[in-house]
């Protein structure tokens, strides 16, 4: 059972738990139309119901929901219900930070102020599934506020859908991006060679970053040494390898197992080369 606290329009209202007194945000089809302050209601089958005491990189729920027109929130709640379809079970409270980051993208759109993210294309790539599920946003905001988004800014909603469903935050997602075109900027640098995005070895060399920064967070190693065969037998990838360690190291503020270069630069290797093929 639930105590009505504030209707904030037809499809969203706060409410008070009555059995702990907690607050809570309730979405739903027609939830908010005609509430009363201090009206009681039991949570309606088809409403989505989120505690308001978490907590987000952009401050605490209960500060963004005060601050966020509630059509955000129901958009952000329609881009989470396709991606429960699509992907299972996801974290909720995802909801939050992406209500505020549609809005502002909303607010730049409308101030011709759209943004050109370098790492698109390798969001597209690193979490396909996630930009593909993102997509949807496109007919949501055409149809609810007349306003087209860009894949840039889709780029930005993938990583928000890719931290529900992962233990992964946003800006944890956004540097594992940004570290595989550091990357692969390097190797271009370094040979003279265009790589192509869409390419296997590519996929491969972003899939190894992934899981290379999840093993530095968690403290897991590898057990295989490669570094001495690879340094003999490869050492300009070794080399590149071991700086983009090193960036990594920076930004995560954790140490990689140094057996990771010599994974890093077999990676790097096959990337090289398939290009020259």
């Amino acid at each position: 059972m639930f105590r009505v606290k504030k209707a904030l329009n037809h499809n969203t209202l706060i409410a008070i738990g009555m059995e702990d007194n907690q607050e809570y945000l309730m979405i739903g089809k027609g939830i908010g139309f005609g509430k009363k302050v201090s009206e009681r209601m039991e949570a309606p089958e088809d409403c989505t119901v989120y505690s308001l005491r978490e907590k987000t990189e952009r401050g605490d729920a209960m500060d963004l929901v005060k601050d966020l027109d509630p059509v955000y929130l129901e958009i952000a709640q329609q881009v989470l219900k396709e991606s429960e379809r699509v992907f299972g079970k996801i974290d909720w409270s995802i909801l939050f930070p992406m209500a505020d980051h549609i809005a502002f993208a909303v607010k730049r759109i409308q101030n011709k102020e759209q943004i050109s993210n370098p790492l698109t294309n390798d969001i597209q790539a690193l979490f396909h599934m996630e930009y593909k599920t993102a997509e949807c946003i496109r007919s949501i905001l055409r149809e609810r506020l007349q306003v087209e988004i860009d894949e840039h800014e889709i780029g930005y909603i993938a990583l928000h859908i890719h931290s529900a469903i992962e233990d992964e935050n946003v800006a944890l997602s956004m540097q594992i991006a940004r570290t595989v075109r550091e990357c692969i900027e390097l190797v271009e640098k370094e040979t003279g060679l265009s790589i192509d995005v869409m390419s296997l070895s590519y996929n491969r060399l972003m899939n190894h970053v992934r899981y290379m920064v999840a093993r530095a967070m968690k403290g897991e190693r590898l057990r295989l040494d490669m570094n001495d065969y690879m340094s003999v037998k490869f050492p300009d990838e070794f080399r590149m390898a071991a700086i983009v360690c090193e960036h990594l190291e920076k930004h995560l503020k954790k140490p990689l197992d140094k057996v990771e270069i010599g994974y890093l630069a077999m990676h790097i290797q096959r990337v090289s080369a398939e290009q020259e093929v």
